[in-house]
């Protein structure tokens, strides 16, 4: 990995105009420096929806703010779960991540990690932006330097593999699949039969190319967009997660900025999350084109196959309401 001077020689130092806090803009006054950052192509959606937040701030404060963006933060050798401690520490000014990545830092952050959670995406969503949301933000905020302003949409995900076609929890038997770094997405597939390597997204395609990896789960559109889909033949729409990326500011360099500024970046981050999940619903379908078109087949569960794996999944809960607290559990409906 090369260090943070890759971004801070190619940028500057970002929030070098923090220190003028909320100080008249002179002549001699720098810029707010903010840079955005992420892990998709430039076209992605997540990447769009960056480009759409920076540039409303930068419409409404011109020359008082200078926004860059970083799309692909693995373009610059680092890996996706560096962008946490790149924003924690100041490197970056703001990024999105899975929050599966966080559940090592923030526990807590586990319980939406939990299979078959949501039952549609507009149940998920009302509950990212409600009360669930809320309370996994603050918990977020309160055992890290973030600021957290809203969650985009990963979505629901979903199993390839280049084995065979998966209907039943049996059919997963012996398979190494790849998992977010998550405990609880670790027992989960490990109750489903299957092996699970947590590995970052960095290693997941040069894994597959090599056949040292059975298996991995994505929404759809991801598993295009890594170029999966070119090597897995066999894909099941199994909805076993619902994921949000919660899209995090440094608290330190936020919490600085004149309270114009911090409203302005509140409104673009609203609007750029009903854009990203309007792009996401898009992205899914084609990538479902895509996949068929590279000659891959998608199982699309019936009710009781579902429920085969819903099962298989059930011991997860009641080790779920050991190790959560009450208001976690009533607001997750558990």
């Amino acid at each position: 990995m090369v260090g943070a001077g890759a971004i801070t020689g190619a940028f500057g130092t970002p929030g070098a105009a923090l220190a003028q806090q909320r100080a008249p803009r002179s002549a001699t006054t720098k810029p707010i420096r903010i840079l955005l950052a992420g892990y998709a192509p430039p076209n992605n959606g997540f990447s769009l929806s960056l480009k759409r937040i920076g540039e409303r701030v930068q419409a409404k404060f011109g020359k008082d703010v200078d926004v860059k963006y970083l799309y692909n933060i693995l373009d610059l050798g680092y890996k996706g779960e560096d962008l946490p401690w790149l924003v924690e520490d100041g490197v970056l000014t703001m990024a999105y991540q899975s929050s599966s990545y966080f559940t090592g830092q923030i526990p807590d952050l586990g319980i939406a990690d939990l299979p078959f959670l949501f039952s549609d995406t507009t149940t998920a969503r009302a509950a990212m932006d409600g009360r669930f949301g809320a309370t996994l933000a603050q918990r977020m905020e309160t055992k890290g330097n973030y600021r957290i302003l809203g969650w985009f949409e990963n979505g629901f995900r979903h199993i390839s593999n280049r084995l065979r076609p998966i209907h039943t929890p049996t059919d997963m038997k012996g398979m190494t699949i790849r998992v977010l770094p998550s405990k609880v997405q670790e027992r989960t597939f490990a109750l489903l039969g299957a092996t699970p390597r947590v590995m970052d997204l960095s290693e997941l395609l040069p894994a597959i190319k090599a056949g040292t990896l059975d298996a991995q789960e994505n929404p759809f559109s991801n598993t295009t967009t890594y170029g999966v889909h070119k090597f897995h033949k066999f894909h099941t729409a199994s909805n076993h997660f619902y994921l949000s990326r919660p899209i995090f500011f440094n608290k330190t360099a936020f919490d600085a900025w004149p309270k114009e500024l911090q409203d302005e970046m509140r409104a673009a981050v609203k609007d750029a999350v009903a854009f990203q999940r309007q792009l996401h619903v898009k992205e899914e379908e084609d990538a479902m084109v895509e996949i068929r078109k590279e000659g891959g087949e998608i199982v699309e569960l019936s009710p009781e196959e579902h429920q085969k794996f819903a099962d298989a999944v059930k011991p997860i809960y009641g080790e779920a309401r050991a190790q959560y607290d009450r208001e976690l559990l009533s607001l997750a409906k558990m």
